[in-house]
């Protein structure tokens, strides 16, 4: 049986708020709720104040997420929701919010209509198909350019030119990001939402 470190409770916990963002940071594991699989036009988000799974919107267009996409617990990126993740190389579709641990290969740093919205890349952790990738440009250059074709083009028919990669980067950049992120959301997210969250 899978366990987190967290007491017993006769109620649904909400993860966002519940774990953290590490399940364990020397073999640079993550905690990731999944919030879509790849080949799909639908976003789907983790409602941020319940846990929930909603669809946010159909995309505009027939390009589908060529990835895994899922949420960090306890972060805040800067463009006021949860660091995302996209994690490659998935054998078998993952059940949509499901958690998942996955391990960190890089990360793309992106801009989404003026908002910093960066991507941590993962894989699956205890995928042995996946233990030989430990960097994102061992999935070779073929890979980030589709990577980047489908952000720079998936607003593309609802505004134009407004999405922009900045770049891929290693695995310490994206540590470095999502240790931002882990302060921010202690400093930003959680006094707007009182003492409840505070004592968890």
């Amino acid at each position: 049986m899978a366990n987190i470190n967290h007491a017993p409770s006769k109620y649904m916990l909400n993860l966002l708020h519940a774990i953290p963002a590490f399940a364990n940071e020397v073999e640079l594991r993550l905690n990731v709720i999944i919030e879509l699989n790849s080949m799909t036009i639908n976003k789907y988000e983790v409602i941020t104040e319940t846990g929930h799974l909603k669809l946010d919107r159909v995309g505009f267009s027939s390009l589908s997420y060529p990835f895994a996409y899922g949420a960090i617990p306890r972060t805040w990126d800067e463009d006021g929701d949860p660091l995302d993740v996209e994690i490659v190389g998935v054998t078998e579709p993952l059940v949509n919010g499901c958690l998942v641990e996955a391990r960190i290969i890089g990360i793309m740093k992106f801009q989404d209509d003026g908002e910093i919205d960066d991507k941590v890349i993962a894989v699956l952790a205890d995928d042995k198909r996946m233990d030989h990738i430990t960097s994102f440009d061992q999935l070779g250059s073929h890979w980030m350019k589709e990577t980047s074709y489908y952000w720079e083009h998936y607003k593309h028919l609802k505004k134009p030119g407004t999405c922009m990669v900045k770049g891929f980067f290693g695995v310490e950049e994206a540590v470095k990001i999502i240790k931002e992120c882990e302060v921010r959301y202690t400093e930003q997210y959680l006094p707007k939402f009182g003492e409840s969250l505070l004592e968890e």
